[in-house]
């Protein structure tokens, strides 16, 4: 049964995680490249088929112990937080690095189905072992509850690709990248201790 409050936890902790990430800027660039509708079928398609596979790896997890399995939920949590503090550090200097790598990519001629399939793979191949694909597959291993994990968690990564899409320019023209980060990595560790402490009560 779908329960809402794994579904808007899984939500937001996916979503200001992702914000910072390398797939906003991607998703960002081709679609000043491409048709905007079409890169972002495409790099939903992509996060459709990375959120299945961590929500099958994270149902496998779930048949672990509960203690194990909180305590590897609270150690990615906190992972992440590192992670996202230490990218931070230099996000915002390779902001035009990561620009410029993404505009390369894209197909400025491609058009319908091409700019789709250019989207999707260019997604696929960046969000393999990303933060918050490892972060879904905590979630799914913590709640034993793949489809509302899925469903925050893919939501989470259309709104995201959505703004990049929408408003990704005005965005990063206000809010700092790294800034982005440090409320990701904020979230995590929120996170961290919200696990801990279900493992103690």
């Amino acid at each position: 049964m779908l329960d809402l409050v794994v579904v808007v936890l899984t939500f937001g902790s996916i979503f200001v995680v992702e914000l910072p990430d390398k797939t906003f800027i991607a998703t960002l660039v081709m679609s000043t490249k491409m048709r905007p509708l079409f890169v972002w079928i495409g790099v939903g398609l992509a996060f459709l088929a990375q959120t299945l596979v961590a929500v099958g790896l994270g149902k496998a997890a779930s048949f672990l112990p509960d203690d194990a399995v909180h305590v590897a939920a609270a150690v990615m949590f906190s992972i992440g937080a590192v992670i996202l503090v230490r990218e931070a550090r230099s996000a915002d200097a390779h902001e035009p690095e990561q620009e410029s790598e993404y505009a390369e990519k894209a197909d400025p001629t491609a058009h319908g189905l091409k700019v789709v399939l250019t989207s999707f793979l260019v997604l696929f191949a960046a969000e393999w072992g990303d933060l918050s694909q490892l972060l879904t597959i905590s979630l799914v291993a913590k709640y034993d509850d793949p489809v509302s994990v899925f469903l925050g968690a893919w939501g989470a990564l259309l709104a995201v690709s959505g703004l990049a899409v929408i408003v990704g320019r005005v965005l990063l023209n206000h809010v700092r990248l790294s800034v982005l980060h440090y409320v990701g990595a904020t979230v995590c560790v929120l996170m961290a201790g919200l696990t801990l402490w279900e493992l103690m009560t």
